[in-house]
């Protein structure tokens, strides 16, 4: 008698559709490059100082950072309310190396743009008013 485990069935596994997915897009996240502890989408290209452009259209952007932050984790408003500018703002709840990443889309171009850490303020020290004399008399 032969036992289920002897069989030849296991030569003729097919991996599921989704576990290939996953590792597609663990793959495409692995490669991504890191600005300030953003993560940018593979393929972008720098144009300005923490401004970059997306190798892909606005919706395939929002995708890849769909998976990279999950929104559960990392919230999102919109911040932009003008015909033809979609703009899209990712909050660091962490507050660790940048505030967030913002992602917009005019003139048919999308850009990120990773928002620095504000330096906080230097606080200085009071300035001391000279000190009134105790008799409360006037110098002259």
């Amino acid at each position: 008698m032969t036992r289920a485990l002897d069989s030849l069935k296991g030569l003729f596994y097919k991996p599921r559709p989704l576990g290939a997915a996953v590792v597609a897009l663990w793959m495409s996240v692995a490669s991504a490059e890191v600005v300030s502890g953003a993560q940018l989408p593979d393929g972008s290209q720098k144009v300005g100082e923490n401004r970059y452009r997306a190798p892909g259209d606005f919706e395939k952007t929002l995708e890849y950072y769909k998976a990279v932050y999950p929104a559960s984790a990392f919230p999102r408003r919109a911040i932009v309310n003008q015909p033809g500018v979609k703009a899209v703002h990712i909050i660091n709840p962490s507050g660790k190396n940048f505030e967030g990443v913002n992602i917009y889309q005019a003139n048919d171009e999308v850009r990120i743009y990773v928002v620095p850490l504000q330096a906080a303020p230097v606080q200085s020290k009071p300035v001391k008013k000279p000190a009134d004399s105790k008799s409360g008399k006037k110098s002259r």
